[in-house]
């Protein structure tokens, strides 16, 4: 070979060698200056190990699939289960029958007319603290489907266009996944009726959200179900409205289902001989299951609250964390509960007047709320 030829073989081998170099330099940089690499890579960790807890391997998922399944909840991580709801038999019947059951055994709903199977969509509707969200909890444990809790901020993101890769990343997701309940809480605040005001990026995430739920390329084989729960019903789009067929009203509990709520929440809980069930449950009408928690709470800590206040604390040093060291809390002696505990007033913190005027708001607002709904609502869905 010619010493030309030679340099010139050099030359186009270094060059070459260089531009390769200078690629994965140039790669590297740009990497590192990329400000989604570390959400990406926390993401996918995050992806594997909920997957790989429910037992999925090698499932090919892109980066936008990986960021939907940080929001995937495996069942073991909630444990609130049917039983624990009181009040509410005949929608957690309801609910079984027409999402579990479709969704858990579709040969059982299926036929050629298309009219068995799962809906595409559930709304829970009813004033705050009547169980919306905790019906949700127990749904995901009891369903064995996939359940993707979905925070709206997990599809909002800086960059035009990614918001919609994450949509129909999501229901991709769900598909591969499936039986899926896809659960918005709050729905009213994503899905909210549409105005020519809207920013161009919400409309174009509302209008990719409902034709992947259910447009024209959507199978009727798919076992995807959207899961709402709001107490604005009447600010969600008609659209959403019409893809959500099954819906649920959660209203205050009555006399009994007050009855069957207290029943479970004081069942482990040592109440004196003359406690009188009755009396408490018509005292507190008006009252929803979050407003009945949180008296059952209070009233429960009013005994050990004595308890506390009888022992004399054993640190000289004043250091709260350490006054009651030398007291022996295995042996401890607490009074069985009483029914004035629920209406005593605590000098500390007047927690009785602050729940009389909540109850008076609560009262007020429910009923408001509820009169909203059922305005809202066609007559023919509440009944």
């Amino acid at each position: 070979m010619q010493p030309q030829t030679k340099k010139y073989v050099a030359d186009v081998a270094l060059f070459a060698i260089s531009q390769v170099a200078f690629y994965y330099a140039f790669k590297y940089i740009v990497g590192s200056l990329d400000p989604t690499k570390s959400k990406r890579k926390e993401a996918k960790l995050k992806s594997d190990k909920v997957l790989g807890r429910m037992g999925i391997k090698d499932l090919k998922l892109s980066e936008y699939e990986e960021i939907i399944a940080t929001e995937v909840v495996h069942p073991d991580e909630i444990h609130i289960t049917f039983k624990q709801i009181g009040g509410l038999d005949p929608i957690i019947q309801s609910l079984r029958e027409s999402v579990i059951y479709p969704l858990c055994y579709p040969q059982l709903f299926t036929s050629a007319s298309g009219l068995l199977g799962a809906p595409k969509g559930v709304l829970l509707y009813g004033p705050p603290g009547c169980g919306k969200t905790m019906l949700a909890k127990a749904l995901a444990h009891e369903s064995n489907a996939t359940f993707i809790n979905l925070h709206i901020s997990t599809l909002t993101d800086k960059w035009f266009g990614e918001s919609n890769k994450l949509v129909s990343a999501l229901f991709s997701l769900a598909k591969k996944l499936q039986p899926a309940i896809i659960f918005i809480d709050e729905i009213d605040s994503f899905m909210r009726e549409r105005r020519s005001n809207d920013h161009e990026i919400t409309g174009m995430m509302k209008a990719e959200f409902m034709s992947l739920w259910d447009g024209l390329t959507t199978g009727e084989d798919t076992r995807i179900i959207v899961l709402g729960a709001t107490n604005r019903p009447n600010d969600i789009d008609q659209a959403i409205l019409r893809r959500m067929p099954k819906r649920f009203a959660i209203r205050l509990p009555t006399e009994g289902q007050r009855r069957n709520i207290l029943e479970i929440m004081l069942k482990d809980v040592d109440l004196s001989p003359q406690f009188e069930m009755e009396a408490l449950v018509r005292r507190t009408a008006g009252y929803s299951g979050s407003d009945l928690k949180e008296l059952c709470r209070n009233a429960a800590m009013i005994p050990v609250r004595e308890f506390v206040r009888s022992v004399e604390p054993t640190s000289g040093a004043g250091i709260a964390s350490a006054d009651l060291d030398g007291v022996d809390l295995e042996n401890k002696n607490i009074r069985p509960l009483e029914l004035e505990d629920f209406f005593a007033v605590d000098e500390a913190t007047l927690a009785a007047a602050g729940a009389s005027i909540s109850k008076s708001y609560n009262t007020a607002s429910h009923a408001s709320v509820s009169a909203q709904i059922e305005d809202a609502l066609p007559q023919d869905l509440l009944d």
